[in-house]
């Protein structure tokens, strides 16, 4: 499980765990914010508010979160397929609320190498100038309550690096299931 601040980078992290580690299967989450321009469509599930409380209803999450005032995401149940470990992206409360379910999960958090990072790659994605400091903030305080709850923190200062790091934390954690 990862997580981290907006803007950390754990989407670009995963992709490249993925292509680099055999049988991981990413849980999509899904999300009620509007894609950003540039983003691809299956970063998330993106559904209205609606179709998503439908869901969180019927039981159709391990986890959800209201992120943002108005922005809802959540974990849906995952599926994987045969012999996959599960990779899923939350939040720190996520985390949190995972952990209680899942105590042997694995839970990773990612840093940005500084506040200035982090809010120069938001802009780069496009967020609101409302949205970056409410992210700022947020940023600070999850860094904090997220040190208590991971048991491996990656700062993401360096792709290459930070990918090798991740799939080392992987492997060894595999080798310590066999």
């Amino acid at each position: 499980m990862v997580f981290g601040p907006g803007g950390a980078g754990k989407g670009t992290l995963e992709k490249r765990l993925l292509e680099r580690v055999p049988d991981l299967w990413l849980s999509r989450s899904w999300t009620t914010r509007p894609q950003r321009p540039g983003e691809p469509a299956d970063a998330y599930t993106f559904v209205d508010r609606e179709t998503f409380e439908r869901r969180a209803r019927q039981g159709g999450f391990v986890e959800w979160v209201e992120v943002l005032p108005g922005q809802l995401s959540g974990t849906p149940t995952p599926e994987p397929p045969p012999g996959h470990d599960i990779l899923i992206e939350v939040d720190v409360r996520g985390a949190e609320l995972l952990r209680q379910r899942y105590p042997d999960a694995v839970i990773i958090m990612i840093l940005p190498p500084t506040q200035g990072d982090l809010e120069a790659r938001m802009r780069q994605r496009g967020d609101t100038p409302e949205q970056i400091a409410t992210r700022l903030e947020l940023a600070r305080t999850e860094a904090a309550q997220g040190r208590r709850v991971a048991d491996h923190v990656v700062v993401n200062d360096d792709l290459e690096r930070a990918v090798e790091e991740l799939a080392g934390i992987v492997k060894a954690h595999r080798s310590q299931e066999s």
